[in-house]
């Protein structure tokens, strides 16, 4: 049997099923959660997508970390399920306190959208075993609040201890600090990021060069890497 991974849905979600797509075409299981229940339906891994959570109210992400199934997913994440947060999913994930620091308005003001270069800082997490240490891959972006920021204790750890999972290469698009574009607990079950790995699945369909069309599968191995560490576990 596949693994189950769920895809939870909170209002103002864009890209659940994007993301349960993705899912799919890795090999397993894709399963609808809703924000409003107490009920993991036992799957085995999580995913939380992009969009605009309960309208970005307050503050990205921080109504959604309040919502009934945070609860859940808190306490599955804390017990070592792998958890995925995936734009406004990484807003969540930083403001429920299962990934440090915090994420605010571009630097340039302005919403961005491009296919953006990263490197691979951390290829030990539940979600990027498939890849290699300083490998460059491009996976797209879109965001308003993509700005990643942390006080200097805490980008001192996560330097010294090798969470951050993925840098921004070629250009920082939001002003994050230290190029940071992706985060991982020190579990390594938990990883969150800004660009969209669901939107790069899929021969073909982007991103795109000047020189030809990408082969737009570098996002494949984040949900193949978290089905291959499910399957070490059994």
């Amino acid at each position: 049997m596949p693994p189950r991974i769920g895809v939870v849905t909170f209002p103002g979600s864009l890209d659940d099923r994007d993301a349960a797509r993705a899912i799919r075409i890795a090999g397993a299981e894709s399963v609808t959660l809703w924000h409003g229940d107490h009920d993991l339906q036992g799957v085995d891994a999580i995913v939380l997508p992009g969009g605009f959570s309960y309208g970005d109210y307050l503050r990205p992400g921080a109504i959604a970390a309040v919502s009934p199934i945070m609860a859940e997913v808190r306490d599955a994440a804390n017990a070592g399920m792998p958890v995925l947060g995936i734009c406004n999913g990484f807003q969540v994930l930083v403001e429920a306190h299962l990934l440090p620091g915090g994420l605010i308005r571009n630097a340039h003001q302005q919403f961005i959208r491009r296919d953006q270069k990263l490197i691979v800082e951390n290829a030990d997490t539940a979600w990027t075993c498939d890849f290699e240490p300083g490998e460059q891959i491009v996976i797209p972006l879109k965001n308003a609040d993509g700005g990643y920021i942390a006080d200097d204790e805490t980008l001192k750890r996560l330097e010294g201890d090798g969470l951050i999972a993925f840098r921004y290469a070629g250009v920082n698009p939001n002003g994050s600090q230290q190029d940071i574009a992706g985060l991982s607990n020190e579990r390594g079950n938990v990883v969150g990021l800004m660009p969209h790995p669901e939107h790069a699945v899929e021969p073909g369909f982007g991103p795109g060069t000047a020189e030809r069309m990408r082969s737009g599968v570098d996002g494949l191995r984040f949900f193949t890497s978290a089905i291959e560490t499910l399957a070490a576990r059994v």
